[in-house]
C-alpha cells in the first residue's frame, strides 16, 4: 500500500456509535474500552478522485447499519465507529481511504486492546475494507456494493487470506458492477475458503429495497465472525459451497425473521 505523510487534517476514528438514535454521553477513553470485546469499523463511500474533506452524507449512510450492529451486539461487548477519512477520494495509487482504514484498525487496538476487528464498508469504503484487511487484528470483512474498478491490475487478495469475507451486491446496481465483484470473489475463493457473496435481486446500489434483510445478513455474519457464533444456515451454506453457488447466493426476502430455521 502506498505511503504518504498525513497532512494536518488526519483520519479520525469517530465517536462510538450508540445503539439508539440519541448519542450516548461522552465517556473517558479508559471507560469506553473497559467492556469491549470486539470492534466494528464502518467505512463510508466516496469518490474516485478528490482531496475534499470527507462526505458527511456518505458517513451518515453508514450510521443506521452501525447502530443496528451495536444494538445486536452490545450485550456481548461489541463497539462500532464510523471512520472519518482524510480525503473524500481514493486518489489512484495513494489509496487514501485504505490507508485511513488500516490506521483506524490500529487506533481501535490502541484504544480497546487486543480485540478482533471487522471492517464493514460500502462502495469505495468496501474497497478500502478489502485492502486494509491485512492488519493482524482484522478477522472479517463485509463489502457492500463494492466499488472495484475495471483495470489491467487485478485487485489484491492475499491480504484477505485467513479472514471471513462477505460480499453483497444488488443485481440492478448501476453505480458499481456486480460482475466485477463476482470475479473478485471467485479469485478470492481460490485462496480463501471462508468467502461468500450474496446477490440482492432487483435491488440497486444503496440496497434500499431490502434494507432489513441486508442488515440482518450483515449482523449475523459480523457477530458470528467476531464472537465465534454459528452463522445462520444460508451463510454457513454459502461459505461451504463451491463457486458459483456460494458466490451467487440469493438473499431471500424476509431473511432475519427466522435465522436459525
Amino acid at each position: 500500500m502506498a505511503s504518504q505523510a498525513l497532512p494536518a487534517r488526519g483520519a479520525r476514528l469517530g465517536r462510538p456509535v450508540p445503539s439508539g438514535l440519541v448519542p450516548a454521553p461522552r465517556q473517558r477513553e479508559h471507560d469506553t474500552g473497559a467492556a469491549v470485546r470486539a470492534v466494528v469499523l464502518a467505512l463510508p463511500g466516496g469518490d474516485a478522485l478528490s482531496t475534499r474533506r470527507r462526505s458527511p452524507v456518505a458517513a451518515a449512510v453508514m450510521w443506521p447499519l452501525a447502530r443496528h450492529l451495536v444494538r445486536e451486539g452490545a450485550a456481548d461487548g461489541v463497539a462500532a465507529h464510523v471512520v472519518h477519512y482524510r480525503f473524500r477520494g481514493w486518489n489512484g495509487g495513494h489509496a487514501h481511504p485504505a490507508e485511513d482504514a488500516e490506521w483506524a484498525v490500529g487506533e481501535a487496538v490502541r484504544r480497546y486492546g487486543d480485540v478482533p476487528v471487522c471492517l464493514v464498508g460500502m462502495d469505495m469504503g468496501a474497497r478500502a475494507a478489502l485492502h486494509a484487511a491485512g492488519h493482524p487484528a482484522v478477522t472479517s470483512v463485509v463489502a457492500l456494493s463494492p466499488w472495484l474498478p475495471r483495470g489491467a491490475e487485478p485487485e489484491p487478495v492475499k491480504q484477505l487470506i485467513g479472514r471471513r469475507v462477505l460480499l453483497v451486491h444488488g443485481t440492478e446496481d448501476e453505480s458499481t458492477a456486480p460482475d466485477i465483484s463476482y470475479g473478485f470473489a471467485e479469485r478470492l475463493k481460490k485462496v480463501n475458503r471462508d468467502t461468500c457473496r450474496f446477490e440482492v435481486h432487483s435491488d440497486g446500489h444503496g440496497l434500499h429495497q431490502h434494507r432489513s434483510e441486508v442488515f440482518a445478513l450483515t449482523s449475523d455474519f459480523v457477530l458470528g465472525s467476531l464472537l465465534d457464533r454459528p452463522h445462520a444456515r444460508p451463510i454457513a451454506d454459502a461459505l461451504a459451497a463451491p463457486p458459483p453457488l456460494g458466490l451467487r447466493m440469493p438473499l431471500a426476502s424476509g431473511f432475519g425473521k427466522s435465522l436459525r430455521v
